[in-house]
C-alpha cells in the first residue's frame, strides 16, 4: 500500500480508505483533487471508485487488453 497511498494513509483500513479524501492516493495533489471535484463532483477515494466515467474506462481498458 505504501507505493499507492500518502504515508500518513498506509496503515488506514479499507472502509477508512474509502472515506478518505482523494488526496490521500500517492502522486495526487490537493490541486488534482479540487479539479476532479469541480468536474466529477468527487471528494473521496470511493467516489473516485465508484464513478461512472472511470469505471467505464477501466472497463473499456480491460477488456481491449484481453483482447490482445
Amino acid at each position: 500500500m505504501s507505493k499507492l497511498l500518502d504515508k500518513e494513509f498506509e496503515n488506514k483500513s479499507l472502509t477508512d480508505l474509502v472515506k478518505a479524501p482523494i488526496s490521500a492516493l500517492a502522486g495526487v495533489s490537493e490541486g488534482d483533487a479540487k479539479l476532479l471535484m469541480e468536474a466529477f463532483h468527487i471528494k473521496t477515494v470511493g467516489d473516485l471508485g465508484r464513478n461512472k466515467f472511470f469505471r467505464a474506462a477501466t472497463a473499456i481498458v480491460d477488456l481491449a487488453d484481453t483482447m490482445k
